[in-house]
């Protein structure tokens, strides 16, 4: 695996520690910005709606530069919402703050995934883009917890004082480790990338990754009260479920990455089966612990860690360019908001568990998504091909196993 792909899952834990540092200091930055903690929560989605909607419009902005170039404009952007951020006055300068990194964040995640599959050859592409995640996993599983304990004996603005540090520090890395690279041939103008946007079945892939994430996220939103108030855990045991729960999203990412180039079809048709199982199972024993700790953990192993699969296969529907891959992050990011929402409105109406069974339903929805290309693969495998004199060929039993490519040309 080339040292580039590394240096660019050190970018992408940067990104993501500061996504998540406002959960874990909302009490300390409301006291200090002279707000509500709910307004402090609406920070988190602020940034959400920032990286789903602002994010392709800057890589559009970005396309005619080379991928490393495009990366060393995102650092110093997000660099300044980090800055803007430990430094605001008052709230907001915060909401600014938020949808620059929101923004830079997005953009950066397509434009790493795109350069990661540029510099690997295609047979390894799904296991490169694992490796660029686990940046994504890493940032959850420490990232997340480094910097409320920052945040907690310092102050709040140590924190993303610390972030940018650390985002200055993957700066370095990038500009001395990830080589010089041209533009990915066919790119470099919105038509050009607009192109593969024209085929339904992309759209489709996209959906998909969006009710991965989104059935995950319905439940993890809510881990914290269900497993507290229902399951019966204090509150200091909390920190150690959720950091289990991270290390389990890092070892099911690196197995589905090993796995994502040859299988990607099977593999999510299981990863969705098994989410769904979990979910259900999680909301059914959600008042024993070991059950419920159990049902946990599978959810780890198997729901955001499908990414790597997910990525793999939104670049052989469509390409592997950055406004295609920026477009899918966002459709990942549509899921944490849809699976936050109807978890929460589930909440308010249903209970605690309500969150799980939602999760367990999109779960299942994402498994229908899956429906087409089943029937596309049986019926490729089901017989023989003929060509247009009667010559039998043989047929595509596993079209998982093509390397990326368009399907427009261009």
């Amino acid at each position: 695996m080339p040292r580039a792909v590394h240096v660019l899952a050190f970018g992408i834990f940067a990104m993501v520690t500061s996504e998540f540092v406002v959960a874990g200091l909302m009490p300390q930055m409301a006291a200090g910005l002279g707000v509500t903690v709910p307004q402090i929560g609406y920070l988190i989605t602020v940034f959400a709606l920032s990286m789903a909607l602002g994010g392709p419009l800057l890589s559009v902005a970005l396309l005619r530069l080379p991928p490393k170039t495009a990366l060393m404009v995102l650092f110093p952007l997000f660099l300044a919402g980090n800055v803007l951020a430990a430094t605001a006055s008052g709230y907001p300068a915060m909401v600014i703050a938020r949808i620059i990194t929101g923004v830079a964040s997005q953009a950066f995640f397509g434009v790493a995934i795109s350069l990661g599959s540029q510099l690997t050859r295609p047979e390894i592409r799904g296991r490169a883009v694992a490796v660029i995640l686990n940046g994504l996993m890493l940032g959850t599983l420490l990232g997340l917890p480094l910097a409320t304990l920052t945040g907690e004996r310092y102050g709040w603005r140590a924190a993303f004082w610390a972030i940018s540090a650390l985002t200055a520090a993957a700066a370095l890395c990038t500009l001395i480790g990830v080589g010089r690279t041209d533009r990915p041939e066919g790119s470099g103008t919105f038509r050009a990338e607009l192109t593969a946007f024209r085929a339904p079945r992309l759209w489709l892939t996209l959906l998909t990754s969006t009710m991965v994430i989104g059935a995950t996220f319905s439940a993890f939103s809510y881990l914290n009260p269900i497993l507290t108030q229902v399951t019966g855990f204090s509150p200091g045991t909390v920190p150690l479920l959720l950091l289990a729960y991270g290390a389990a999203t890092v070892i099911g990412n690196t197995v589905v990455g090993r796995l994502a180039d040859r299988h990607t079809l099977p593999v999510l048709l299981t990863g969705l089966s098994l989410n769904a199982l979990f979910l259900a199972g999680f909301a059914l024993l959600a008042r024993f612990d070991v059950g419920a700790v159990l049902c946990m953990l599978g959810i780890g192993l198997v729901g955001v860690t499908m990414n790597p699969a997910l990525v793999t296969r939104v670049q052989r529907v469509g390409n592997a360019r950055p406004l295609v891959n920026t477009v899918h992050s966002s459709f990942i990011t549509f899921g944490v908001v849809l699976g936050s929402a109807l978890g929460g409105l589930g909440l308010d109406r249903f209970g605690l568990r309500a969150p799980l069974w939602l999760g367990a339903a999109l779960a299942v929805t994402g498994l229908l998504t899956l429906v087409p290309d089943l029937l596309r693969r049986t019926g490729r495998g089901a017989c023989p091909c003929t060509t247009s004199n009667g010559t039998a060929t043989t047929p595509l039993a596993n079209s998982e196993h093509r390397a990326p490519t368009p399907l427009h040309p261009g």
